[in-house]
């Protein structure tokens, strides 16, 4: 315990996704001296300050989820006008992501009041860590539409975004989803699958997405669901992505580093690229 009194604010505090340890230690010594308490499942909530021993100490604790933000968030709101301090606890994972409290977050910067980050565990970070992907570049897509023709739309939206992709999914629809990807990506592109992080029965899958879409067709699959993509590799950039790539990185580093980090984020042979790079150079 710190010992000092949180400052008045808005406190978004990442929680575990499996393993109830993950939690940092600024995450419950937040949850210990915030004067009121919010959370997308306040049982969850409870269940987690039980483990680590935090009382509750007669606060009031106010659900705060997709379905009730309306008529919970002014009760919020007000405890903030009134200078309290309010720690907010999405079910699992960091708040926002994929997780209620952009609203709440959004109304109380509009009224003037400080919002603080306790970060903390992320099914996208973990995915992201555990993947193989390149990690330099990525896009958090969220969940796709439930399927038929929105799904397929929706994900042609990425198929050229030249960065990692993550997605969720729930694992009823994950064997169609991965079966979408393949009719826009094509079935050479690397793939992971992520099933549980952190839990009991962690499972990490990479392949080519052709190779995920006939493993996962038609099987049974439970617990919660990250699914990347890695970026298109091979001659599938024009010029200008190029170029564009290239003077983004020509600001930062030298033309030898700007060209192999290009050619390794596109998938282009290094000595194209560099001369590509030393053309430009020239050119200025």
């Amino acid at each position: 315990m710190s010992g000092r009194k949180l400052a008045p604010g808005l406190y978004f505090v990442a929680t575990p996704i499996g393993a109830a340890r993950d939690i940092t230690l600024r995450g419950l010594d937040i949850l210990r001296e915030a004067d009121v308490l919010a959370a997308e499942d306040t049982r969850t909530l409870r269940h987690l300050m039980e483990i680590h021993g935090v009382p509750l100490a007669g606060r009031q604790v106010v659900a705060y989820h997709d379905h009730n933000g309306e008529q919970a968030r002014p009760r919020i709101l007000r405890a903030l006008a009134e200078g309290l301090s309010v720690a907010y606890a999405s079910e699992a994972g960091t708040p926002l992501v994929a997780d209620p409290g952009f609203q709440l977050g959004r109304a109380a910067i509009a009224e003037g009041h400080r919002t603080f980050a306790a970060p903390g565990a992320s099914a996208v970070l973990a995915a992201l860590t555990v993947s193989g992907l390149p990690t330099d570049r990525f896009l958090f897509a969220g969940f796709p539409p439930h399927g038929g023709s929105a799904r397929r739309k929706w994900l042609a939206e990425f198929a050229a975004v030249p960065a990692t992709l993550v997605f969720y999914e729930s694992p009823k629809r994950l064997g169609e989803m991965l079966t979408d990807l393949v009719q826009d990506f094509g079935t050479d592109r690397e793939a992971v699958v992520c099933r549980e992080l952190t839990k009991r029965f962690e499972e990490v899958r990479r392949g080519p997405l052709g190779e995920l879409a006939a493993e996962f067709s038609g099987k049974t699959v439970k617990g919660e669901i990250v699914v990347l993509v890695d970026r298109p590799r091979g001659r599938q950039f024009g010029p200008e992505d190029v170029e564009a790539a290239l003077r983004e990185r020509l600001a930062q580093m030298s033309v030898k580093d700007a060209a192999a980090e290009v050619a390794e984020a596109l998938g282009l042979p290094r000595r194209e690229v560099y001369q590509r790079a030393l053309a430009m150079e020239r050119d200025e």
